[in-house]
């Protein structure tokens, strides 16, 4: 252990020499570079804003304020593990695989996988919103050019009602996710001034939603009063619950699907790198994301829920003989329904801002640029995780080519391509909550690689180091999301904490195809280096890593167990 410092900076130094030289990823931007890249995260607040509310009602604002103060905190073990490893790209899920793969080459591939395909669907769930966005603006809900699709397959098994179906909204999501990937094509540097330009653009309409009722005053106090869940009584009608199991669950699936989109913006250490200073540009790519995060995610929810209100019956169901609802309910304020699915969320948040219809299409124009941006984001993170998981030999040897601009095209395409598909299913927040389950897995294995990186490279050098007790509370954290998912994630549709579950180990085939099938049981000569795993090295972390994963699945099974569902 005595020569492991000096040994990573030799490394680091030569590879970042290197890194433009042998067809790798280029250092072409520094942490505002990353900034503008993960600047598409506050945008993700579009996404499930909706859902939320009216799946939750009042405490809403709170448990998003709650939700971006947790993600704040755990950002500095990210920053402090990214630091470790300024040669490599792909966020935090590579360097927490690295942390766990001495003690289980199955477990540190997992890290990797959920990220991906958290953060991989964005794609499809923001190309299809934007395309909402632009056929609401423009066309009436009634209009054949919104009502007409085409049912291709049924995916019961899977979710009741879940269809793979063609309809406009995936034919111009598909045009706008094309597009996104043109300009990704030409590599990070030139996709970051991109980004920039977009997101000066794009997080304007978010800061003056969240800003305006704050001025004018339009925010009643009995629109965020009293903290109590929703429930509906026998009629349908809209009342105040309590806090009993039933509404715990409820106050758990919001804190879960809010986390979704709050502690997104670790995406800025995936570029480190690229980075042309990685030891200074690290923390302050993620620190400054935060910051902006924190106000988006506080000042967005605020404004909408004071803007809307809870909302009450507008039209009770419609049952037939036999019980089964032939027309659900209609409600008001933010239980409409149009705001569950995202779809109508943005010309609720053009009206907001007022001005008449011309102010509220270009809002709606804005906010359309904001879900592009998200799109673009996920599209740098996502790929590059492939790319570096490929790198490290998790998955297939494909994925490691880089072109001309180094960008890494072969996982962009494998993006792509996934989400194409993705586009066709019916139930975008269906999708969001098992994507969700992963990214709560790959949270939880990357906290807890902070302190076995702190245990096994105590010594080697680190630009920054968090404080211990933030390092411990980012620990404790992962816990807590576990709990958030092992309740409240069925409250996103029967079946869902299944089906994360499912995906989730879908990563063990494809490890032993590249690990056992591609490598013959060896990793690549570079990451071998990188983990000096043919140096006699003792683990110092003994049996507390495995204890920490018999806790998480305790965790999991106990919060489900008890779980209540509304």
């Amino acid at each position: 252990m005595s020569t492991i410092s000096s040994n990573v900076d030799v490394l680091i130094q030569s590879t970042a020499a290197n890194k433009t030289q042998d067809g790798g990823l280029q250092r072409a931007i520094s942490w505002k570079g990353a900034f503008w890249a993960a600047s598409g995260v506050p945008a993700l607040v579009l996404f499930n804003i909706g859902a939320l509310s009216s799946t939750v009602g009042q405490p809403a604002w709170l448990l998003w304020i709650l939700s971006i103060l947790m993600g704040f905190a755990q950002c500095f073990t990210y920053a402090e593990i990214a630091g470790l490893f300024p040669h490599k790209s792909g966020g935090a899920s590579v360097y927490g695989a690295i942390g766990w793969v001495r003690y289980s080459k199955f477990i540190a591939p997992i890290s990797v996988w959920c990220n991906w395909f958290a953060w991989s669907p964005v794609l499809a769930l923001g190309t299809s919103l934007a395309g909402g966005y632009i056929l609401t603006s423009l066309f009436p809900a009634d209009a054949v050019i919104n009502t007409w699709s085409l049912t291709l397959l049924h995916l019961d098994f899977v979710q009741t009602g879940l269809t793979i179906r063609i309809n406009s909204i995936a034919i111009l999501g598909a045009m706008l996710l094309l597009i996104t990937f043109a300009i990704q094509h030409h590599g990070v540097s030139k996709a970051a001034k991109t980004q920039m330009i977009l997101g000066v653009t794009s997080l304007l309409p978010l800061m003056i939603i969240g800003i305006v009722p704050l001025l004018t005053g339009d925010m009643p106090s009995t629109h965020f009063l009293p903290l109590l869940p929703l429930a509906h009584d026998a009629v349908g009608h809209v009342v105040f619950g309590n806090y009993n199991m039933a509404g715990i669950t409820l106050i758990a699936g919001g804190m879960f699907i809010a986390g979704w989109a709050t502690y997104g913006f670790e995406t800025a250490v995936c570029y480190t790198s690229e980075f042309k200073d990685p030891k200074k540009d690290t923390f302050k790519a993620i620190f400054y994301s935060g910051l902006l995060c924190i106000a988006v995610f506080t000042l967005v929810p605020l404004a909408f829920q004071g803007h809307l209100g809870l909302g009450q019956l507008v039209t009770p169901a419609i049952v037939d003989a036999t019980g089964a609802v032939t027309t659900p309910a209609v409600y008001s304020g933010m239980l409409d329904p149009s705001l569950y699915d995202g779809t109508g969320v943005g010309v609720i948040l053009a009206k907001m801002v007022g001005g008449g219809a011309v102010i509220t299409n270009l809002v709606v124009a804005m906010l359309v640029l904001s879900l592009v941006l998200a799109v673009m984001t996920s599209m740098m993170g996502s790929s590059r995780t492939l790319y570096q998981g490929s790198v490290d030999g998790w998955l297939p040897k494909y994925l490691s080519h880089v072109n001309e601009h180094g960008a890494p095209t072969h996982a962009m395409w494998t993006d792509l391509i996934f989400n194409l598909v993705l586009l066709l299913l019916s139930n975008n927040i269906m999708l969001l909550a098992i994507g969700n389950v992963g990214y709560l897995i790959f949270n939880f294995l990357n906290l807890q690689s902070g302190w076995i990186h702190r245990l096994d490279r105590g010594n080697w050098p680190r630009p920054y180091k968090a404080k211990t007790w933030l390092l411990g509370l980012g620990a404790v954290f992962g816990y807590v999301n576990l709990a958030f998912m092992g309740m409240g994630a069925d409250i996103w549709g029967p079946g869902t904490l299944r089906n994360g579950l499912v995906f989730t180990a879908l990563i063990v085939p494809v490890f032993l195809y590249r690990h056992y099938v591609q490598d013959k049981g060896k990793f690549p000569d570079e990451f071998r280096k990188d983990m000096h795993l043919d140096d006699k090295i003792i683990t110092h972390g003994g049996w507390l890593p495995f204890a920490a994963i018999g806790l998480a699945v305790a965790v999991v099974w106990l919060t489900h167990s008890i779980a209540v569902l509304p």
